[in-house]
């Protein structure tokens, strides 16, 4: 078997704990950082015992299996392009540019090629997804009409992270979008969404919300309510309840998920809460690495290429414009 050698661009929380992940999983003989700040990545290689790159472009000729891209958002599409053009497959974390116009220009680029491009959305790698997929498609929930999801950080991020992050629908509601689509197999044709700003000043200078509601009408006829805030004190909460004629499949209601009864009767768990969505999804995020050395090698499918990270993206630019214009939106105003 060939040497596997993985790159990784990008060494900052999510960065680190990737190449962290890549270093255990099995078959990877060698994993190399860079990041644009050279220190960092000495730091990350150093903690690690890997090497690292002095730049992105000794990275690339560093003779790779495969490249995995954390870095800022606006630095995908050159890096995706880049690899793809040396014949390296790529990982890329969402989203792959930081508009549509940019999001089709890579999808484009890479259409002809044999190169794998594959987008992280880790929460198709997670065990309940996975489960409540299975359910929809047995046919055991019966016919779907209706499903919620919520995506509820315990904080907001750093402030300066804000005006690069492209908005509450495409940071970070984008992935209800996504994994909607995943596990019904339907597509969202409109939406209505709304927002709110009861935090940080930052989200309004920055145009953007720090709490929204999104209603999705399905191509089946289902509905779906997506919840989303930067201030759920209570920790990380990330669920999503798939409602049907004869069933229904809930995901992410454990023990550590941060709900409180009140009813009598019903004490608390002894467990703590997820503080994150690196500690929620960490288990998805190793499978979802795995994965894509399969991919890399040619051993696997890809289970998320371009293509699939745009339709998620176009609901989430579909949301923006009905916040903005107060007003339900179709998907194919934003195809146009």
């Amino acid at each position: 078997m060939s040497t596997i050698r993985l790159g990784l661009a990008g060494t900052g929380r999510i960065g680190s704990s990737h190449a962290e992940t890549l270093t255990t999983l099995p078959g990877v003989d060698a994993v190399i950082v860079a990041d644009a700040d050279t220190e960092r990545a000495r730091a990350t290689a150093g903690k690690l015992d890997i090497e690292y790159a002095t730049d992105i472009d000794a990275l690339l000729a560093a003779d790779l299996t495969g490249l995995v891209i954390s870095t800022a958002t606006d630095s995908h599409p050159e890096l995706i392009t880049a690899a793809v053009d040396r014949g390296i497959p790529v990982f890329c974390e969402k989203p792959i540019a930081a508009d549509i116009l940019g999001t089709l220009a890579v999808v484009e680029r890479v259409a002809g090629s044999t190169v794998p491009v594959q987008i992280g959305f880790q929460r198709r790698f997670d065990a309940g997804y996975r489960a409540a997929r299975a359910a929809v498609a047995s046919g055991e929930l019966g016919w779907v009409h209706t499903l919620r999801a919520t995506t509820l950080d315990p904080a907001p991020p750093p402030a300066e992270y804000i005006p690069r992050s492209g908005g509450v629908f495409r940071d970070c509601g984008v992935h209800d979008f996504d994994i909607i689509r995943w596990v019904t197999g339907r597509e969202v044709t409109e939406v209505y969404a709304t927002g709110a700003n009861r935090g940080e000043q930052m989200f309004a200078d920055a145009g953007d919300v720090d709490t929204a509601a999104v209603i999705l009408r399905m191509d089946d006829g289902a509905l779906a309510t997506v919840s989303l805030s930067r201030y759920n004190g209570a920790g990380y909460d990330v669920r999503l309840e798939v409602l049907g004629s004869q069933g229904n499949a809930i995901v992410g209601l454990d023990d550590r998920a941060p709900l409180h009864s009140v009813e009598p009767g019903y004490p608390p768990s002894a467990l703590p809460v997820y503080p994150g969505f690196m500690d929620r999804f960490h288990g998805a995020y190793v499978e979802e690495l795995t994965t894509f050395v399969g991919v890399a090698t040619g051993q696997a499918a890809n289970p998320c290429p371009p293509g699939e990270a745009l339709q998620a993206f176009y609901i989430a630019e579909a949301c923006e414009l009905s916040r903005r214009e107060g007003r339900p939106v179709r998907i194919a105003e934003v195809r146009s």
